[in-house]
């Protein structure tokens, strides 16, 4: 058994491009390797920021011949069948393909024989292969060259069993081909010349004497673990940032963390200011203090070991922070000396789409529309809700909107409290586009609620109008999002939101549903039991419609509720057979069955049952005790197994009777599926 060593070294590659592009490459590798008949052990990928390797363990050092058979169509196919057979086993035509009576009809087949050998001889084939279809988000030709490439390729390494597999990968253009090698380099400043490798082993014992950490993960470990003993010894608390410790991990071969100070002058800008431009611009750590307010202090990671103790480098990441912090301080100061009511005309200017109008003429919808809400928001002041939704928008044309605009509506909230506008004004101003995300916050408090809603309906019903819908993936106005963000903080804050009115289109209504679908899903709710429940049709109440799902897959997943739904399985099934017969049956069956026709004991007991359950259903229904209504359910099951074993539906010689009997099973049928479409549960 031998081991496969690959690395392709290039300038540096995006850090959010680089895990996975690791993970293509041992994808794409192995399918090769199993597609050309080869088993292996395991396969390892590994990036840094100018290289992606891959070591896969355990392949033969030869292959012995394999052969593999493949059946086709019925002799007799269309032409079309057999050409795609033919096509997929590699033949030219049936003269090399065999037919065969299975038993069960004349079948072609084909016998496919690869042959073995030496395995160096199909790896070079297999790489190219898995190079050329890495897929890139973003890709370039650098120099004459054709082949495209996230960064312009230096050099490869491919070592199979010790060697140097006989293989190269042409740019293209009036470049020289990069021939595959047995040399690498380590990292930019603290390493000089190639370093020859051997294997797996040799290559990563090698670079990292040459500075360079092959695996992100122990790079994210030493920067996490370095950042939190800088921190301990300054007395702050590390701000967590998963999201930023990744890209960091993917910016520097050999991680140094060093500890910077803010200067004090910026220290009474917002700190979702001192965050954004230290973390969006810098890449910098932020750090806490023990009150929970940010600190002075930020953690950068230098990617280089300098005489002084990383002295010089701090003091230059102080000077670029200095720099960004000046502008902030800027429109800090600027922006406050201007009313956000003031800034209101200025909205007329931005252009929201094309067809939609302007940002001012959003916000006026906005209004209008947040103010209907609020009818249904208890606690929400009109008032209020009308000021913070005519505001909301506002700070787009504010000075550090522009610089940034990943704080639109956080810095709105800031210019609100300093004009001393209501705090509810405030708060509903900073909250209006939350929740941005799965795990972002939800507005609570009622002015907030208001606002958050009317920007999102506003967002949906506009561009819905214009037939600006999502697509497959693509959703470029963030719809699903908005729609999500509605369904949150209605069913979090129990608002009783009649949907409908504000939709005005069915088939945006039916995109809610798909989309609580989704939600509910991922909280484990299973699926039919919430396609039983939107099935009834009409329920534009998502805490009403929650309520009912809850309370059916509870029900479902009780004894009495399993075994009720074998007796709807039982008496829909008949009825539904009856119905397929007769297509005009359905109109005859429908209401109640004559009483005066049920003339077994087993059929009256079911009747009595079915009225005792309708009562019931129609007190729980209208106090909406759903839980209750299931319940009421509980009663059925005896008389209707009762039923099965005593009676007789289908009496060919008394038409009437039969009639009235499959009544009474379209009875329990309608009365279930009053309380949800107990047909969309499966099983």
């Amino acid at each position: 058994m031998a081991e496969l060593l690959l690395e392709l070294f290039s300038e540096e590659i995006p850090a959010r491009m680089q895990a996975r592009a690791a993970d293509d490459l041992k994808r794409l590798v192995c399918d090769g390797l199993k597609a050309a008949g080869f088993a292996f052990i395991g396969a390892r990928a590994f990036a840094t920021p100018r290289r992606l390797a891959l070591v896969v363990d355990g392949l033969p050092v030869a292959r012995d011949d394999v052969s593999e058979e493949r059946r086709g169509p019925r002799v007799g196919a269309p032409d079309q069948a057999v050409q795609g057979f033919l096509k997929g086993a590699g033949l030219f035509s049936l003269d090399q393909a065999e037919k065969r009576d299975t038993g069960k009809g004349e079948f072609w087949f084909a016998v496919i024989t690869r042959k073995g050998g030496p395995t160096a001889e199909a790896l070079p084939g297999i790489i190219d292969t898995a190079m050329k279809a890495l897929p890139w988000p973003k890709s370039m030709k650098w120099g004459s060259s054709t082949m495209q490439w996230v960064r312009p390729l230096q050099s490869i390494v491919a070592l199979f069993d010790g060697k140097v597999l006989a293989g190269e990968v042409a740019p293209g253009g009036a470049m020289k081909p990069i021939r595959f090698g047995d040399t690498t380099r380590g990292h930019r400043f603290l390493s000089k010349g190639g370093i020859s490798v051997t294997d797996f082993a040799d290559y990563s014992a090698k670079l990292r004497a040459a500075h360079v950490m092959l695996d992100a993960a122990e790079r994210k470990k030493v920067i996490l673990d370095g950042a939190e003993k800088l921190c301990a010894g300054a007395q702050v608390t590390l701000k967590a940032d998963e999201g930023l410790l990744d890209e960091v991990a993917g910016l520097v071969e050999w991680p140094v963390p060093l500890m910077g100070t803010i200067d004090a002058a910026f220290m009474d800008v917002p700190p979702e200011v001192l965050i954004v431009s230290m973390k969006t611009h810098q890449r910098y750590f932020a750090t806490t203090k023990k009150d929970g307010l940010l600190a002075n202090r930020f953690v950068v990671v230098a990617n280089n070991v300098t005489r002084d103790g990383g002295a010089t480098i701090v003091d230059g990441n102080e000077r670029v922070l200095r720099a960004r912090l000046s502008d902030a301080k800027f429109f800090w100061d600027q922006d406050r000396k201007m009313r956000l009511e003031d800034r209101l005309p200025g909205l007329k200017n931005i252009v929201f789409h094309a067809k939609l109008g302007t940002q001012g003429e959003r916000v006026g919808r906005i209004a209008k529309l947040a103010v209907e809400i609020a009818g249904h928001v208890p606690g929400a002041d009109r008032a209020l809700v009308e000021q913070a939704a005519l505001l909301c928008k506002a700070d787009l044309v504010s000075g550090m909107v522009g610089e940034f605009p990943e704080l639109q509506g956080i810095i709105g909230r800031y210019y609100a409290l300093s004009e001393e506008l209501p705090l509810a004004v405030a708060e509903a101003i900073g909250d209006h586009y939350a929740p941005a995300g799965p795990n972002d916050r939800c507005p609570d408090a009622p002015v907030s609620i208001a606002v958050s809603l009317a920007d999102k309906l506003d967002a949906l019903v506009s561009f819905w109008s214009i037939g600006e819908k999502p697509t497959g993936s693509r959703d470029p106005f963030a719809l699903r999002r908005a729609a999500l963000g509605v369904i949150r903080i209605v069913i979090e804050n129990k608002i009783r939101l009649p949907l409908q009115p504000f939709l005005k289109a069915d088939d945006l209504l039916a995109f809610f549903a798909e989309r609580l679908k989704v939600q509910m899903r991922e909280k484990g709710v299973r699926h039919d039991v919430v396609d039983a429940v939107l099935a009834l049709g009409g329920e534009d109440d998502l805490v009403r419609l929650l309520a009912r799902v809850e309370a059916l897959q509870s029900f479902l997943g009780s004894e009495a509720g399993k075994n009720l739904l074998t007796a709807y399985g039982r008496a829909a099934n008949i009825v539904r057979a009856e119905e397929k017969k007769d297509k005009a049956l359905a109109a005859r069956i429908a209401g109640k069955p004559d009483a005066a026709l049920l003339e077994q004991a087993e059929e009256k007991a079911v009747a009595a049952s079915l009225a005792e359950v309708e009562r019931a259903l129609a007190s729980s229904l209208e106090a909406e005790d759903f839980a209750g209504a299931m319940n009421a359910f509980a009663g059925l099951r005896v008389p209707i197994d009762a039923f099965f074993d005593k009676v007789t539906v289908n009496v060919a010689d008394k038409p009437e009777l039969r009639l009235n009997r499959l009544k009474l099973l379209n009875q329990i049928r309608a009365t279930m599926d009053s309380v949800a479409d107990f047909s969309k549960i499966e099983g």
